[in-house]
């Protein structure tokens, strides 16, 4: 099922592209760039499926089981459910900051997040927190801007606020797949997945 969510959303990211660019050519024909119509809401809808299959899985953990990681197989130094929760939390803030085009609204931490985060309602703040500020920043994106070069968050080349509402699309969902794991690995059927 996730593989499908991925490929689903990957492919609709492909979709908008090319449906954003055709509409950006058009928008300069009929209507002038500032008036053009907003891409924001289909991506908006993206982002807010991801998220009710993403805060609940984080929320269905136990606090005892927030710092487990499994250690079997090819499991060796992966990150911890926490870490896991803290780094897309983080990439949202990092991402939704590039689409705004402004300094993100919160501590990024490293690589795993802010380190300062340790509990369960501190983690699970942070990650809500995350998804407010994204919504905000697609809810910017118009045809007009949607892919024009723009300077990445990484402060390395250049990218387009579309691209960078794709990637917060896919990376959530790669780390989602994760999560889902480490839940199941604890007996836990994460939310999405459980029978209506």
């Amino acid at each position: 099922m996730f593989s499908v969510r991925l490929s689903t959303r990957f492919a609709l990211a492909l979709f908008l592209v090319d449906g954003v660019a055709s509409a950006q050519t058009l928008s300069t024909v009929r209507t002038p760039p500032e008036l053009g119509p907003a891409a924001g809401p289909v991506l908006d809808q993206q982002l807010t499926s991801l998220e009710r299959e993403f805060v609940p899985a984080a929320e269905a953990m136990p606090e005892a089981k927030f710092n487990f990681a499994p250690t079997g197989g090819e499991f060796k130094g992966v990150k911890t459910f926490a870490q896991q929760v803290r780094h897309v939390a983080s990439a949202n803030y990092q991402f939704a900051a590039g689409i705004a085009g402004e300094k993100a609204p919160a501590d990024l931490g490293g690589e795993d997040g802010p380190e300062t985060l340790k509990t369960k309602a501190e983690i699970i703040a942070y990650l809500k927190g995350s998804f407010t500020y994204a919504h905000r920043a697609f809810a910017g994106i118009r045809t007009a801007n949607a892919t024009a070069a723009m300077p990445s968050p990484w402060g390395q080349g250049t990218t387009s606020r579309l691209a960078l509402a794709a990637h917060t699309l896919t990376h959530a969902s790669d780390h989602y797949g994760q999560m889902a794991v480490y839940l199941r690995l604890n007996g836990i059927i994460p939310p999405a997945s459980r029978k209506q």
